[in-house]
C-alpha cells in the first residue's frame, strides 16, 4: 500500500472545512443543491475530521477539486469511511472507560471515543458525559451510572437512540429522552446502574457545528429570497419598458 492511499485519513483543518462549505454555498446559489441537501452536507462538512470525510461532499459538484488540499487524491477517496450518517463514527479504541467524582466533579466532552461499557461513579459530586461529538467503540454501548448523594448528566445528540434501565432509591433516572425518534444507524446508548439519594439526568442538544450550519443555511435562504425578489423586480421593469 502506498503512502498516498493513507492521505484521505489525514486530519482536516478548519480551513479545509471552510473551503468545502464555500463550494456548497455556491452550489446552493446556482441551484445544484436543494436546501435540505445543502444543510445536510454543510453539517457534515463542519463535523468532518479527515480529508476522506470531506471529499464525498463535493464529489458531484463542478468545483470539487478546489474543496480539498492538493495532496488528497480523489482516486483513493472510495476507500474512505462514509461521511454521511454515523458509520464513520463507530469503531476504534476507547479513550476513556471510567469517570469518578468523590466530593468533586468530572466531565467527558468533545472528541473522545465512548467504550462498549463506561462506568461513572459520583459520591457527593457530579459527572457529565457529552456524547454529541464523540466516536463510539461499538454500535451499542452501556453507560453504568452509580450516583450516591450525587448527580450525573448524559448529553446526547438529537438523533441518538436511548434506553434507560437504571434503578432509583430515594433518587431516580430521567426517562424523558427515551422514545425520541432516532436516525437509523445511530449508536444505541443504554443507561444502567442505580441512584441513591441522587439522580441521573439526560438531555439532547445540537452541536455548535449543527447550530452554525442551521444559521448559515438560514442566512443563505434569506440571501436567495432577496435575489429572487430582485430578479422579479427586474423582470417587471423590463415588461414595463
Amino acid at each position: 500500500m502506498t503512502s498516498d492511499e493513507h492521505l484521505p485519513e489525514l486530519r482536516a483543518s478548519d480551513a479545509d472545512r471552510e473551503r468545502v462549505a464555500g463550494i456548497l454555498r455556491d452550489a446552493l446559489a446556482e441551484g445544484r443543491l436543494a436546501m435540505d441537501e445543502f444543510e445536510e452536507r454543510l453539517e457534515e462538512a463542519y463535523r468532518a475530521k479527515t480529508y476522506g470525510q470531506l471529499e464525498p461532499l463535493t464529489r458531484d459538484l463542478p468545483a470539487a477539486g478546489a474543496g480539498l488540499p492538493a495532496v488528497a487524491p480523489r482516486a483513493a477517496a472510495p476507500a474512505a469511511r462514509p461521511a454521511s450518517g454515523w458509520s464513520g463514527r463507530i469503531g476504534g479504541e476507547a479513550t476513556s472507560r471510567t469517570g469518578i467524582a468523590i466530593m468533586s466533579g468530572f466531565q467527558r466532552k468533545g472528541a473522545w471515543t465512548v467504550p462498549r461499557r463506561f462506568t461513572m461513579f459520583s459520591f457527593w459530586g457530579g459527572g457529565e458525559l457529552d456524547l454529541r461529538e464523540a466516536d463510539f467503540e461499538a454500535a451499542e454501548v452501556e453507560i453504568r451510572c452509580i450516583s450516591i448523594m450525587g448527580g450525573a448528566n448524559v448529553i446526547l445528540p438529537p438523533d441518538m437512540a436511548l434506553e434507560v434501565r437504571g434503578i432509583g432509591i430515594m433518587g431516580g433516572f430521567d426517562h424523558s429522552q427515551v422514545g425520541v425518534p432516532h436516525t437509523p444507524g445511530t449508536p444505541r446508548v443504554t443507561l444502567t446502574g442505580f441512584a441513591f439519594w441522587g439522580g441521573v439526568g439526560t438531555s439532547r442538544k445540537k452541536t455548535k457545528a449543527a447550530r452554525r450550519a442551521e444559521a448559515e443555511a438560514a442566512r443563505e435562504e434569506r440571501r436567495l429570497a432577496r435575489e429572487q425578489r430582485r430578479l422579479a423586480r427586474e423582470e417587471r421593469r423590463k415588461r414595463l419598458e
